[in-house]
């Protein structure tokens, strides 16, 4: 006859084993359901992406609207816009300086909003807009924001210019009254080795003033 202690310690041991069982059972059950709903979504995802068409890895021809020209190449997929646009399409005025979107000078329009081009591949522009520094002006006559540049003198070695001229014209584009602060925002991003950003403050509000003269 087992003693009072000795049955609480069987009862207790019971107990465990029946609170482990549940627990495994549980576990397994849980881990079986989450493992077909896993598999499941892995399924849809591969049998929707098998009705895609796979790009590359040889080139593709690629249309796109450059200064509301309607352009074609052939590139690699892996080619950034800024590659397309300085290559095949020669339209050297965007520049390539850090390639990794931290300088800016390779700055362009996307319908309209200044982008860093080295960021964007080609093949995503599709059928939207772009518009590079040789496209802001109309024919000879340049536009407001690249004559202050330089009656400004907001121009040194050139290199980071480009981009400073796509970023200011856009922010007058959608303000046209801008303050000082303003521009020193939509600039904020581009990189100027020699230190010419008091005369580009200078050149915007002052093509500013003249759009409103």
């Amino acid at each position: 006859m087992q003693k009072p202690a000795q049955t609480l310690t069987a009862h207790r041991n019971e107990e465990q084993v029946s609170r482990r069982s549940f627990l495994a059972r549980t576990g397994v059950t849980a881990g079986g359901v989450l493992l077909e709903t896993s598999l499941a979504a892995s399924h849809a995802l591969a049998e929707q992406k098998s009705d895609q068409a796979i790009i590359g890895p040889d080139a593709v021809p690629l249309t796109l609207r450059i200064n509301g020209a309607v352009r074609t190449v052939t590139v690699p997929p892996h080619t950034t816009l800024a590659e397309a646009l300085r290559g095949p399409l020669d339209l050297t005025g965007t520049k390539i300086g850090c390639d990794r979107g931290a300088c800016s000078a390779c700055t362009v329009w996307l319908d309209g909003i200044p982008i860093a081009s080295c960021m964007l591949l080609a093949i995503d522009v599709a059928e939207r807009s772009v518009t590079t520094i040789e496209g802001l002006g109309d024919g000879d006559k340049l536009h407001p924001v690249q004559a202050a540049f330089i009656e400004h003198d907001a121009v040194q070695c050139g290199f980071c210019t480009p981009g400073m001229v796509m970023s200011c014209a856009a922010l007058l584009a959608h303000n046209p009254n801008p303050s000082l602060d303003d521009v020193k925002a939509a600039t904020s991003g581009h990189l100027c080795r020699c230190g010419t950003y008091s005369h580009v403050f200078a050149a915007t509000l002052a093509a500013a003033k003249a759009n409103k003269g």
